[in-house]
Protein backbone atom coordinates (compact mmCIF):
# COMPACT_ATOMS: atom_id res chain seq x y z
CA UNK A 1 0.00 0.00 0.00
CA UNK A 2 1.10 3.43 -0.51
CA UNK A 3 0.89 6.50 2.07
CA UNK A 4 -0.92 8.70 -0.05
CA UNK A 5 0.16 11.79 2.15
CA UNK A 6 3.15 11.18 2.51
CA UNK A 7 4.64 14.76 1.90
CA UNK A 8 2.47 17.13 4.02
CA UNK A 9 4.30 18.11 6.84
CA UNK A 10 2.33 20.29 9.93
CA UNK A 11 1.57 23.79 9.19
CA UNK A 12 0.18 22.09 5.48
CA UNK A 13 -3.01 23.62 4.66
CA UNK A 14 -5.21 20.89 3.04
CA UNK A 15 -8.77 20.08 2.15
CA UNK A 16 -11.11 16.92 2.34
CA UNK A 17 -11.86 15.97 -1.47
CA UNK A 18 -15.53 14.89 -0.51
CA UNK A 19 -16.09 17.07 2.78
CA UNK A 20 -15.77 20.50 1.07
CA UNK A 21 -18.09 21.83 3.73
CA UNK A 22 -15.31 21.21 5.92
CA UNK A 23 -13.41 24.56 4.74
CA UNK A 24 -9.72 24.17 4.90
CA UNK A 25 -7.91 21.94 7.48
CA UNK A 26 -4.48 22.60 8.76
CA UNK A 27 -1.78 19.24 9.16
CA UNK A 28 -1.20 19.17 13.02
CA UNK A 29 0.91 15.53 12.60
CA UNK A 30 1.40 13.27 10.02
CA UNK A 31 3.11 10.01 11.54
CA UNK A 32 2.89 6.23 10.45
CA UNK A 33 0.06 7.14 7.78
CA UNK A 34 -1.95 8.63 9.95
CA UNK A 35 -2.48 12.53 9.54
CA UNK A 36 -4.37 14.81 11.97
CA UNK A 37 -6.08 18.11 10.76
CA UNK A 38 -7.60 20.10 12.17
CA UNK A 39 -10.56 21.62 10.42
CA UNK A 40 -11.88 25.17 10.20
CA UNK A 41 -15.47 23.90 10.17
CA UNK A 42 -15.31 20.36 11.49
CA UNK A 43 -12.70 19.91 14.17
CA UNK A 44 -10.05 17.40 14.58
CA UNK A 45 -10.26 14.97 12.57
CA UNK A 46 -7.26 11.74 12.05
CA UNK A 47 -6.87 10.52 8.24
CA UNK A 48 -5.53 7.36 7.20
CA UNK A 49 -3.32 8.03 4.41
CA UNK A 50 -3.76 4.49 2.75
CA UNK A 51 -7.27 5.13 2.18
CA UNK A 52 -7.78 8.92 0.81
CA UNK A 53 -5.34 11.56 -0.49
CA UNK A 54 -6.04 15.22 0.71
CA UNK A 55 -6.10 18.06 -1.18
CA UNK A 56 -2.85 20.37 -0.40
CA UNK A 57 -3.91 23.96 -0.61
CA UNK A 58 -1.47 26.30 -1.75
CA UNK A 59 -3.39 29.92 -1.96
CA UNK A 60 -6.55 30.67 0.10
CA UNK A 61 -7.46 33.64 -1.78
Amino acid sequence: MEDLNALLTPGMLVQHPDRPDWGTGQVQSNIGGKVTVNFRDHGKVVIDSFRLALMPVFDEG
